[in-house]
């Protein structure tokens, strides 16, 4: 029996144990498939407060991790298949084996959506990016490709022209879906070109570990061109890992779990923290905020029942 159990360690998991860990609640960490979250995938991170020379992602998760570990946090490879939350104690399935717990913390996170190329994924970190608002800083004066014809796509182009000289949109048919204000203020931007009906079918370059270009596929005739740029940037969207928990947790229409007075989901004694719940911020800080606000809770809902 466990007091606390927290499925996810990426920034929002890792503080729920730091914090969890001092109340002397001895939390286990269910690592999951993605262990370390998005900034495992991310080179340096430099608006994480206290880097003032920024600090590598996959460095930070392991120094918090360490953190916890001091404090007794207990971590636990591999991912969660099944959950019973419809009574205490919760019972979670992981590898085979079963857990019950008094209190869960849900850090799953949310995965971006890509493309699906062998070169967008090796070049993740290396040019590749899911996020503008963490990597646009790296792109002052240079040209950048954002993927995707939605709101997610216009927001990352438009915050890309505060320092890319240029920005180019990637869709695939020849209109956005975004919502027609930030159709607006796409168009009337100067640094922002578009490039209509194509889809990006590589990324270049692997072998020099670096994007020099993308290779893209006319939508209508199947002509594959090449176009050179610094920086590529998906902006199609993420998804939460929730999959889990639907049916047994209240979900918005795009499956992130809510939240309420602070962390607290629809079920007592069940807590949400980080991009499973956040789909506004997405920042590394945010998450950590929000995995503080679900020990403490939790802390507290354990404490109200003696």
């Amino acid at each position: 029996m466990r007091d606390v159990v927290i499925i996810g360690s990426g920034c929002a998991g890792l503080t729920a144990a730091i914090y969890s860990a001092r109340a002397n609640l001895k939390p286990l960490v269910i690592r999951g498939l993605e262990a370390g979250g998005q900034l495992i995938l991310t080179t340096l991170v430099e608006n994480f407060p206290g880097f003032p020379k920024g600090v590598q992602g996959p460095e930070l998760i392991e120094l918090m991790q360490n953190q916890a570990s001091v404090f007794g946090a207990e971590f636990k490879e591999g991912h969660v298949t099944r959950v019973d939350l419809s009574r205490r104690p919760f019972v979670i399935e992981a590898e085979g084996e079963t857990v019950e717990t008094r209190t869960l913390i849900i850090a799953s996170g949310a995965s971006a959506r890509l493309l699906g190329l062998d070169s967008e994924r090796k070049l993740l970190g290396h040019g590749v990016s899911t996020c503008a608002t963490c990597d646009g800083y790296f792109y002052r004066g240079k040209e950048v490709v954002v993927v995707g014809g939605g709101d997610t796509a216009a927001e990352d182009a438009l915050f890309l022209t505060r320092y890319a000289n240029e920005v180019n949109i990637v869709h695939r048919r020849d209109q956005l879906r975004a919502s027609k204000i930030m159709q607006d203020r796409l168009f009337r931007n100067p640094k922002i070109k578009f490039v209509w009906n194509s889809e990006v079918s590589d990324v270049l370059d692997v072998e020099r570990g670096e994007v020099t270009g993308i290779k893209l596929k006319d939508a209508k005739t199947g002509d594959e061109t090449t176009k050179d740029c610094d920086g590529v940037f998906i902006g199609i969207g993420h998804s939460p890992n929730t999959s889990l928990f639907r049916g047994q947790l209240e979900m918005n229409e795009t499956g992130y779990l809510i939240t309420h007075d602070g962390s607290k989901t629809n079920v007592p004694g069940v807590f949400a923290a980080g991009d499973v719940q956040d789909h506004i911020y997405r920042q590394a800080i945010t998450a950590a905020g929000s995995g503080c606000m679900a020990a403490i809770d939790a802390e507290r809902f354990l404490e109200a029942e003696h």
